[in-house]
């Protein structure tokens, strides 16, 4: 077992700045590769960012492409999202998922609560 906890959101300003943390309990010393997910209210949970257990190779979605930067630390079991020029669109609850490298969310096995990113005009 995996269990995803999420922190770091908030509210900013549109074009400001947040970085959410992702840290994995459970089952120490074992990286999983790992995403970062969000839904807006109404609408459908939607692929922002993933990243390999090694950390070498990251994906984006087209709509945060060259905003949002995806990291991690295996020695803290923790995965960052580094989220820059936030707009009022990325309001959402953000949530981190372990288990795979996908855009699906139906191919992660584990996910945290999601912690809340509002974007002010």
């Amino acid at each position: 077992q995996v269990h995803p906890v999420e922190s770091g959101g908030g509210l900013v300003q549109a074009g400001g700045s947040l970085r959410l943390s992702c840290a994995t309990s459970g089952r120490t010393g074992t990286s999983y590769p790992m995403g970062w997910f969000r839904q807006a209210p109404g609408k459908e949970r939607e692929f922002v960012a993933a990243i390999t257990w090694s950390g070498f190779s990251t994906y984006y979605a087209d709509s945060v492409k060259g905003r949002f930067t995806i990291s991690r630390d295996n020695a803290k079991n923790t995965v960052y999202l580094q989220m820059n020029s936030l707009k009022p669109e990325d309001t959402a609850a953000y949530y981190c998922a372990a288990g795979a490298v996908s855009s699906s969310e139906w191919d992660y096995g584990y996910w945290g609560q999601g912690t809340q990113v509002t974007v002010s005009s």
